[in-house]
């Protein structure tokens, strides 16, 4: 466990996405959650040292399974955009591995199936403040990334859990996101807004500011390529194409990379789907 300020730490050790504890007078509260129910207890009992109020609140950063599947394991309410209520307003009550493969993390737990789902008791729509000691939380909607993403921004300690909206050395999740939006999020990160804040991106933990010109030219590059396909009037299919260089300027495992891979091909597709294909057919 990393701790950034006396009550502020973030844990990387768990399968999943990178994962947040703030320790406040009121109570404690968890950023995200750890993929299995094994880890969601573990990391529940690395916290037991810390000295906090007796509340516990789950805040989850977006709708990506990473962060939700294990919510359960976490024992308290939970708080997240109101998209993430919709994303279960038609399912089933329990988890279960089928469907399509998106290159998310959980994908690679085979025993992972049969889990309750724990949707959100709490929900936002674009902002709230939180008053659990003496310096505020804010919650934001953010929808670059993925259409129920939020940043928690804590303005006293100048620190940002900004979910995936940087991610480090892996490809983005783009099935659900708004690329304009995002680089609109991202231009706001590199602004005098936060300048001396510290980043805590959702898979990879503290970032360089540096990253944002990075992350930026990347969304770009996509949105310009998905744009020439368009142009082209190409099937979804051919946005497999653009995975190769995509991939090449992120150093990651070899193992990791048919994962990724497969993120990219999902997540293109069906933005493209969703921005070119649908989007023509309704306005004709």
């Amino acid at each position: 466990m990393q701790s950034l300020k006396d009550n502020i730490h973030i844990e990387d050790k768990y399968l999943g996405v990178t994962l947040g504890a703030i320790n406040l007078p009121r109570g404690l509260i968890y950023v995200d959650a750890p993929l299995t129910p094994e880890d969601g207890r573990s990391w529940r009992a690395d916290l037991l040292d810390l000295e906090s109020g007796h509340e516990r609140l789950l805040i989850n950063l977006d709708t990506n399974l990473d962060r939700i599947i294990g919510a359960r394991a976490m024992d308290t309410k939970i708080l997240a955009h109101e998209k993430l209520a919709e994303f279960f307003s038609n399912r089933s009550g329990t988890f279960k591995m089928q469907g399509q493969r998106t290159g998310a993390e959980w994908e690679n737990i085979p025993t992972l199936s049969n889990i309750r789902w724990a949707p959100p008791q709490l929900t936002l729509t674009k902002r709230i403040t939180m008053h659990w000691g003496e310096s505020p939380l804010i919650l934001e909607h953010h929808p670059g990334s993925d259409h129920g993403a939020i940043w928690l921004i804590l303005p006293k300690e100048k620190i940002i859990f900004l979910g995936d909206t940087i991610l480090k050395n892996q490809p983005p999740f783009f099935a659900n996101a708004n690329l304009q939006h995002w680089i609109n999020d991202l231009d706001l990160l590199a602004s005098e807004t936060y300048k001396g804040y510290s980043f805590v991106s959702g898979r990879g933990g503290v970032c360089a500011t540096s990253t944002f010109d990075k992350q930026r030219q990347y969304i770009e590059d996509v949105h310009k390529g998905l744009e020439v396909l368009a142009r082209k009037n190409a099937e979804a299919e051919e946005t497999e194409k653009m995975i190769p260089a995509l991939l090449d300027p992120l150093r990651f495992l070899a193992s990791e990379r048919e994962l990724y891979i497969q993120r990219l091909r999902h997540g293109l597709a069906q933005y493209y789907l969703r921005n070119y294909i649908e989007d023509k057919d309704e306005n004709k």
